[in-house]
């Protein structure tokens, strides 16, 4: 076990904009790194991790001192530097977080970030940015939250740092923006797909995390999933996914990927079709909710594929996931077919 000495992030509570909502640059989800100005001290990709900063007081590489964010070093000719991320998917963008932490006498002093639509590849020379978050001062070590106002679908992010410095994260708290009459979604669909729109809005317990249940793949650890606290009174944890569209789900799959001594003894599933609900009124309804999938058992380290779903509740756009009582698990898909007014 290493011993190098760690100091977390202190955890901190995001605004309402950041709510229910997806990190649209979060690597994890398939955001990438297209190109930055520079990268000298620490590489782009890390800005867009999907954990929270660290420092490491004594790490160092051959460039300089270990920082976790991306960081170009001190311009002397001028200038400033710039980077372009892919964003996870096409999609709205409801707010930004420029994340300084641990960056305390390598800051950039101000920023901003512009947003483009090149949904056929990353954009070029000629392509056409658009200002989200105007010119703003920054502070060391602190979290920027700022709510965007704009509902354009955009692909790319290009943050302009002044002059120089590092940030350590960026996150653009939104929602992914689906062409849903792509005639290869019409059977089979993914309708809780993160990638689709989908997205958790609710759940009663994320002890170890925001719950990642919709991400793409399998999880690559327990921390890339959804776990709760061991449970010590009567009741079971569950969360509330709004489906990415209205669909009728034909078949539910339940990945235990990783939890092996902690995964949920058992699971179920609720489901309804409530199109104008908030996501604030959606906690004490759901619980009245019609059964999809009735209690089923579950195993460590697992997918658990169930095709034995309710047939008379149609069509739905949110589902209640129970875990029994408590745990972990890595994913939820939920296929089906999605509704098309008319049919």
């Amino acid at each position: 076990m290493s011993t190098e000495p760690r100091i977390e992030a202190p955890p901190v509570e995001p605004p309402a904009f950041a709510r229910g909502r997806i990190n649209l640059a979060d690597a994890g989800a398939g955001a990438a790194a297209v190109a930055a100005s520079d990268e000298f001290f620490a590489p782009l990709e890390r800005m867009l991790a999907a954990d929270a900063p660290v420092f490491y007081p004594e790490r160092f590489d051959d460039h300089g001192k270990w920082m976790d964010g991306w960081e170009t070093r001190r311009r002397r000719n001028g200038g400033h530097d710039w980077a372009v991320i892919r964003l996870a998917a096409p999609g709205v963008i409801h707010g930004l977080d420029l994340d300084t932490s641990f960056f305390t006498g390598n800051f950039p002093p101000a920023a901003t970030v512009e947003a483009c639509h090149c949904p056929d590849g990353d954009p070029d020379d000629a392509a056409a940015w658009t200002t989200l978050l105007p010119t703003l001062s920054l502070a060391g070590d602190r979290h920027h939250f700022h709510a965007v106002d704009d509902g354009r679908t955009w692909t790319h992010l290009r943050v302009r740092i002044f002059p120089d410095g590092g940030i350590a994260r960026l996150r653009a708290y939104g929602e992914v923006r689906r062409d849903w009459s792509d005639t290869a979604m019409q059977t089979d669909a993914d309708l809780a797909a993160l990638m689709n729109g989908g997205r958790v809005v609710a759940w009663n317990d994320a002890h170890y995390g925001t719950p990642r249940i919709l991400h793409p793949g399998r999880g690559v650890n327990m921390g890339d999933g959804w776990e709760t606290r061991r449970r010590r009174e009567p009741g079971n944890d569950w969360c509330i996914v709004a489906l990415a569209h209205p669909g009728v789900i034909e078949r539910a799959v339940v990945d235990t990927a990783h939890f092996k001594g902690n995964y949920p003894d058992r699971c179920s599933i609720q489901a309804a079709y409530v199109p104008e609900a908030t996501d604030e009124s959606l906690v004490t309804q759901s619980m009245f909710w019609p059964t999809l999938l009735d209690e089923q058992p579950l195993s460590a380290d697992s997918i658990h594929e169930f095709t034995a779903l309710a047939d008379d509740i149609g069509v739905v756009t949110h589902v209640r996931f129970n875990i029994i009582p408590d745990g972990g698990v890595s994913r939820l898909r939920l296929f089906g077919r999605p509704y098309r007014n008319g049919e």
